[in-house]
């Protein structure tokens, strides 16, 4: 193979690559944090997702290697009643964030292995919809916590 000939076909592979750039490749993860409840109750995640990208992206949910499971939630108020449901994503908009926070979307997280104290940084990785993956650590913050204290 001609010298010329392979730098095309190289060159004609990693732009194609570079053509289908996975979710997370777009997305940052900030101000990450968890709101530890005593005992075995579960733990409220948060986190801020800035979508780079011009299209948008859908976490579709999360895994950790503390938690056995961890599910997205919405929780809002109707007819002065809280109410919390499981999503199946929430969107990220092109050049825009969305924002877990209490009393908003958060990821739920179930049955920790072993006790998460406050001050302890939990490693998550975020799932979205197209199969890719970002792990982000979180910051373990008291059940009083109203953000992540930064």
């Amino acid at each position: 193979m001609k010298p010329s000939l392979a730098f095309s076909l190289l060159a004609g592979l990693l732009l194609a690559g570079g053509v289908h750039a996975s979710a997370a490749d777009h997305v940052r993860a900030s101000h990450a944090w968890i709101r530890v409840l005593p005992g075995d109750l579960p733990a409220g995640a948060y986190v801020t997702l800035e979508n780079q990208a011009d299209q948008p992206v859908a976490l579709s949910g999360a895994s950790s290697s503390i938690y056995a499971r961890v599910m997205l939630h919405h929780s809002a108020v109707e007819g002065g009643m809280s109410r919390m449901t499981m999503v199946d994503s929430l969107t990220v908009p092109a050049h825009g964030k969305a924002v877990l926070a209490p009393a908003g979307y958060h990821l739920m997280l179930m049955q920790a292995a072993t006790p998460v104290k406050p001050g302890d940084t939990v490693r998550l990785t975020l799932k979205f919809s197209d199969g890719s993956t970002l792990p982000a650590d979180f910051i373990a913050r008291p059940a009083n916590a109203l953000d992540a204290g930064d």
